[in-house]
């Protein structure tokens, strides 16, 4: 399982919701703080042989089917990519389009899939301790995948319980969520961060710097570690985009240019309010006279931009728009 699994703040919230009754669970807040982690906890402790306050216990034969994604009733529903990238299997159908090159891994969740969820939680359990499902990220499902789930999730078959993880609460229909009970993720504690961090193979200092440039998220801290974001290439990230400097984002993704892009007017429209920075020293940031209304412009392109930010036609000529975009900007002086 998952590294996240152990840490501190995830088991704390495990053992608060494993303590409460209820069928269905949403997940909520924003990323870097362990939805999935905390979804699997859920779902390992349910289907557990020999679970504990504390949740599964971690060595019987349902706790290592679950480890190598083979329990028979435990369902994952996830958008075809993320499956691939956590290790989850496909269905035969699935790979073997795949395989076959008729067509792409999706990157929403199915409505085919949620059908054999669906199918899946009327038929008798294997191991005798219930079903469960987990949908993640939940805001991948789009309207027709989403209804699909509806009736199965107010009236559950038997033992059935879901979990549903997601970052983006406010994209899922209003339906889903009121028959949920709601989990809004809770942020660790610095100290539990840098602890977790450090035992990934974070150096201390690094960790200490990249947390405020994560916004104190820890599993995003692990990110920025994995794509070469130092504190130093964070530190000189403000002054290369008031230079127009494009190979400053060459080793990012859109996506992850885009992000840094965000934190960085987040942190100049804060500055412009007289209010303290969240994600860069106040030294860090480049002498810039726009104004709070053409920074929320920018900040609109760059999420208008975070659309596009998986499929690009040209990532280079995006990074290079975007680095344009962000030099404009900052060089503004309205």
């Amino acid at each position: 399982m998952s590294a996240v699994l152990n840490a501190a703040w995830i088991t704390r919230q495990a053992t608060d919701l494993l303590a409460q009754r209820g069928h269905a669970w949403l997940l909520q807040g924003p990323s870097g703080l362990g939805q999935y982690e905390l979804a699997l906890a859920l779902v390992s402790a349910w289907l557990c042989e020999k679970p504990t306050a504390q949740g599964a216990c971690g060595n019987c034969p349902s706790c290592h089917a679950v480890d190598v994604h083979t329990h028979a009733d435990l369902a994952v529903l996830m958008p075809e990519t993320v499956m691939i990238e956590l290790g989850w299997p496909l269905s035969e159908k699935a790979q073997d389009e795949i395989d076959k090159k008729t067509r792409k891994p999706s990157k929403e969740i199915r409505v085919d899939a949620m059908r054999d969820a669906v199918e899946f939680t009327q038929r008798t359990d294997a191991r005798g301790r219930g079903k469960a499902v987990l949908v993640y990220p939940a805001e991948r499902m789009n309207t027709i995948t989403a209804n699909a789930l509806l009736k199965t999730l107010e009236e559950p078959p038997g033992d059935v319980r879901f979990v549903l993880a997601t970052e983006a609460a406010h994209m899922l229909l209003p339906t889903i969520r009121s028959r949920c009970l709601a989990h809004t993720m809770k942020w660790p504690e610095a100290d539990e961060a840098l602890t977790w961090l450090s035992g990934q193979g974070v150096p201390a200092p690094v960790a200490q710097s990249l947390l405020r440039s994560a916004g104190g998220r820890p599993t995003d801290v692990l990110r920025q570690v994995e794509a070469g974001l130092s504190p130093e290439w964070w530190a000189a990230l403000p002054k290369a985009m008031r230079g127009g400097d494009a190979r400053h984002l060459a080793n990012l993704t859109p996506a992850q240019a885009i992000d840094a892009l965000q934190k960085l007017c987040h942190d100049l429209v804060l500055r412009q309010s007289g209010a303290a920075p969240r994600f860069f020293d106040a030294t860090q940031l480049p002498a810039s006279q726009a104004s709070v209304a053409v920074l929320t412009d920018w900040f609109k392109r760059l999420m208008t931009s975070a659309r596009t930010a998986e499929h690009p036609f040209n990532t280079g000529l995006m990074l290079e728009a975007l680095t344009a975009d962000a030099q404009q900007t900052l060089l503004s002086k309205g």
